[in-house]
């Protein structure tokens, strides 16, 4: 029995190759990922993985790629043996996916290894067999060009880490997982997946990443999503891909995709900026995303994990704001010429004049309630004989003249926002709850009226308080003083300008304290304290600008919240109506300022599903 005696020494090779391949071979989900990988850095064009007993009886990933030569292939056995780099500057410029040169070797240490090569222009291809670390055989085969690698009982020698390996079902998920991953960030290869025998999944390669979503995870995935893109680079750095539309009614895939040039791996900084950029939901919301992030090579440290899971950037913030300024111009429309808002609005807020936002608000009558589930003024279309219900209503453009007149009277100027959620809209009733419902050129929304409000008038001020940070300042009768922790104090003490461009006025008073002579108008009975720890938590972790914008669309927001507090009205048609295009012509029409949905929408395609129509 081997006992330690405190003395330094060097471990055995077959030591060492095993712990060397613990951090790059976890499960064999982990095989899979670095041979996938090897394969498109080969420039192959297909490439086929065929598993058994969840990865742990086999593994064998096939491409068509460049293959290698004899001596190549016997090299790629040897520790750091790598075509990826040459000098260690190389290691500033990461282009490829595998670079490390451990892969191979640390998975044949672990299992029966087979690779069988041929380069293109060679007659004959050249394969080698390992077995647990040792080489036992090899020479000359008759192969088609590529390469191709079995892996046979993953960890046949290190029984106590196969012990850890869970159900073949889970080992399939992981590895389907890797796939998938590999699929989205190279739409151009086609995959295919064998499990057990079986052919699971085959991707043909496309130029359109759209149809391998499609493919991935089918129609209705894809209609959740919306494009997102860069509308300028900054610094370098450019953002395009997907991002789940915030009024889903079935939770999709909650899965966040992010590749940085290429590669599939995260770092807190995106992490944080598709929080903050993603229009704000209540709960702990993960919308499903597919980014890909664009910058140099020079300008990102893929080297930082063993598993090259993340990585990390030089310029964080360049990142940071490229995400978020992508992701919210995918929700912003051009500004209406005219106030969102018209003086004759059809709002009435009971609970208004107590608050300083009331003066901001437009004034209009009470609305009656109403005695039926629909009003009396229906629309023409509506009166119709039922095969002009909407279950099978005919597209607009088939419509007769004096209906599709007022279709149109409906739409959604086409050129006025790439977010708009609908393109053209139906009023179908206003229900007993007072949930309206319209029918949209792709569904059915339910639209709660009071989230519709707060968010147009959310807008609306903010909108106005752009360019008038003086008015949203009002003087305290007494002036307060308030003691903030040394870390804290010196983030405001040093962003005073954003402060005081929100409303505040302070002024230092003794160590750590200020005095606060004059609050936001739109503060409310919120204490000033709790929102200038709030503020200065966001200049910690934003820039100045961002922070600030972000503080003061928090205050308008409680503002608002507490207004509307307890307000039911019923809408007639017309009323109803019109608070729909307004929502439309929204800059984020999806959700109130809180958080909460002001529409439910649910697809043709999803009706007929639950309808079980073929």
């Amino acid at each position: 029995m081997n006992t330690l005696d405190g003395h330094v020494r060097v471990l055995p090779i077959h030591v060492a190759n095993k712990i060397a391949a613990g951090e790059v071979v976890e499960r064999p989900a982990s095989v899979v990922k670095e041979l996938i990988e090897n394969s498109i850095d080969a420039g192959a064009k297909n490439i086929k993985v065929t598993i058994a007993q969840g990865g742990k009886k086999l593994i064998a990933v096939q491409d068509d790629g460049s293959g290698m030569t004899s001596d190549d292939a016997l090299l790629s056995l040897e520790r750091q043996a790598t075509s990826k780099i040459l000098d260690v500057d190389d290691i500033e410029k990461i282009s490829t996916l595998g670079f490390r040169g451990e892969a191979i070797p640390s998975i044949a240490s672990v299992s029966r290894f087979t690779l069988t090569t041929r380069k293109h222009n060679n007659d004959e291809g050249f394969y080698l067999q390992v077995n647990a670390g040792s080489l036992d055989a090899k020479g000359s085969a008759g192969c088609p060009p590529g390469t191709s690698v079995e892996v046979r009982d993953l960890f046949c020698n290190v029984p106590a880490r196969r012990k850890f390996l869970k159900s073949n079902a889970t080992e399939e998920s992981h590895i389907r997982h890797v796939l998938t991953v590999a699929a989205l960030a190279n739409p151009s290869i086609g995959f295919t997946l064998i499990i057990d025998g079986r052919e699971t999944t085959r991707l043909a390669a496309t130029d359109n990443i759209s149809d391998r979503i499609c493919e991935l995870f089918g129609r209705d995935f894809m209609e959740s999503l919306l494009p997102v893109k860069s509308t300028e680079s900054i610094k370098d750095v450019s953002v395009s891909g997907f991002i789940e539309r915030p009024n889903q009614s079935n939770p999709t895939r909650r899965e966040q995709y992010v590749f940085i040039n290429g590669r599939a791996a995260s770092a807190p900084s995106v992490a944080y900026a598709l929080k903050e950029a993603y229009p704000r939901k209540q709960g702990d919301v993960r919308p499903a995303t597919i980014i890909f992030i664009t910058l140099p090579s020079t300008q990102v440290d893929v080297n930082v994990h063993p598993m090259k899971r993340e990585v990390r950037f030089r310029d964080n913030a360049a990142v940071k704001a490229a995400i978020t300024n992508a992701i919210e111009s995918t929700f912003a429309i051009s500004a209406p010429s005219a106030p969102i808002v018209a003086d004759d609005e059809i709002f009435s807020q009971p609970a208004l004049e107590d608050t300083p936002i009331a003066q901001t608000l437009p004034e209009a009558p009470r609305v009656d309630n109403i005695s039926s589930p629909i009003t009396s003024s229906t629309p023409a279309y509506a009166k119709e004989p039922s095969e002009r219900s909407f279950f099978n209503r005919p597209s607009p453009s088939a419509l007769p003249s004096e209906e599709r007149a007022v279709q149109i009277e409906f739409a959604v100027d086409p050129n006025s926002s790439a977010s708009s959620p609908w393109k053209w809209f139906k009023f179908l009733a206003v229900a007993e709850s007072g949930y309206l419902l319209i029918e949209t050129d792709s569904g059915i929304v339910t639209l709660w009226p009071r989230a519709a409000r707060e968010r147009i008038v959310y807008e609306k001020i903010l909108a106005s308080s752009t360019n008038d940070n003086a008015s949203l300042s009002q003087n305290l009768l007494i002036p307060e003083t308030i003691k903030f922790s040394p870390a804290d104090y010196a983030r405001l003490k040093n962003s005073l300008e954003a402060i005081k461009a929100v409303g505040f006025n302070l002024e230092e008073f003794g160590s750590d304290t200020f005095k606060i002579d004059s609050v936001p108008q739109i503060l409310g009975d919120i204490p000033p304290a709790e929102m200038l720890l709030t503020l200065a938590k966001d200049l910690s972790e934003n820039s100045t600008k961002r922070a600030s914008e972000r503080w003061k669309e928090e205050l308008i927001a409680k503002s608002i919240a507490k207004s509307y507090a307890g307000a039911q009205l019923r809408l007639t048609e017309e009323e109803a109506v019109k608070l729909v295009k307004d929502l439309a012509s929204c800059r984020m029409p999806y959700l109130c300022p809180r958080g909460k949905p002001t529409m439910i929408f649910t697809s043709i395609r999803e009706l007929n599903r639950r309808f079980a129509r073929d």
